[in-house]
């Protein structure tokens, strides 16, 4: 029986060093964005999102006289009198671009502004208003500016921006950053372009990831930090573990019955 507990012990102790080693990484894994002489030249205007079908547009109209701009705000018009800011934002018109790409605005009609970005849109709405406002103003937002992140973070989940001026590191941060077992070098990011699907691949360990045309998000993107090989190991032994205990088991019950 000593026989048979010294083996258990050294057994479990192997184990316990194996699995010690196994989740170990190197800081060539671990670290974000290592310098690696690249000249950085990330430019935001390079790749601000475009509008899309589906998008949820807010859009006022302002003018020198508010009284003007009633008839192309008829949400906002409602919040006359006394009322918070939150009730305003809430009260404020929204509209959603079709499968033509097109929002329906009041006076206006039917006004084209998928494929452009939110700044060109505003230019392009203020020229149709200048028919009916000296000098108006227009202001745009996105309602629905949500990207996902799933996998190896620590609180997965989709999130909605505050504004369309987004990184995957910030998208990352949100979700909590990286488990330990989260593989940094090859992040998946998912974006719809045209109707299609693409696939785009991100080393969070390297600067030059700074540079990607895929570092600023887009709306509905989707982010997925994929498990490394430790991990993965690890989940098809937990897997059998109701096998091993069994095995197990009946190795002890052999052993006592032989060492008697």
């Amino acid at each position: 029986m000593r026989l048979f507990s010294k083996f258990g012990l050294l057994l479990g102790l192997f184990a316990t060093v194996l699995m010690m080693f196994s989740s170990c990484g190197s800081r060539k894994n671990m670290v974000y964005l290592q310098s690696d002489s690249t000249q950085i030249n990330t430019l935001y205007a390079q790749h601000v999102p475009k509008i899309q079908p589906s998008d949820i547009l807010t859009v006022v109209v302002s003018a020198a006289d508010p009284r003007v701009t009633m008839p192309f705000n008829p949400m906002s018009s409602m919040a006359a009198g006394n009322v918070t800011q939150a009730t305003d934002l809430a009260l404020r018109p929204t509209y959603t671009v079709d499968d033509n790409g097109e929002i329906t605005l009041p006076m206006l009609g039917k006004v084209k502004v998928a494929g452009l970005t939110r700044v060109e849109a505003i230019e392009k709405i203020r020229t149709e208003l200048s028919t009916y406002i000296k000098d108006p103003g227009v202001n745009i937002n996105f309602n629905n500016f949500r990207v996902s992140v799933l996998g190896e973070v620590a609180h997965p989940g989709s999130f909605v921006m505050p504004t369309e001026r987004v990184t995957i590191l910030e998208a990352l941060g949100m979700a909590g950053d990286l488990t330990i077992r989260g593989v940094r070098e090859n992040v998946m990011l998912i974006r719809e372009i045209n109707g299609q699907k693409t696939v785009h691949r991100l080393d969070l360990t390297q600067q030059n990831t700074l540079n990607s045309p895929y570092y600023y998000l887009a709306q509905n993107d989707v982010i997925y930090v994929e498990p490394n090989k430790s991990q993965i190991n690890n989940s098809k032994l937990g897997s059998n573990t109701n096998v091993i205990i069994s095995i197990a088991g009946l190795l002890i019950t052999v052993i006592s019955v032989l060492t008697r």
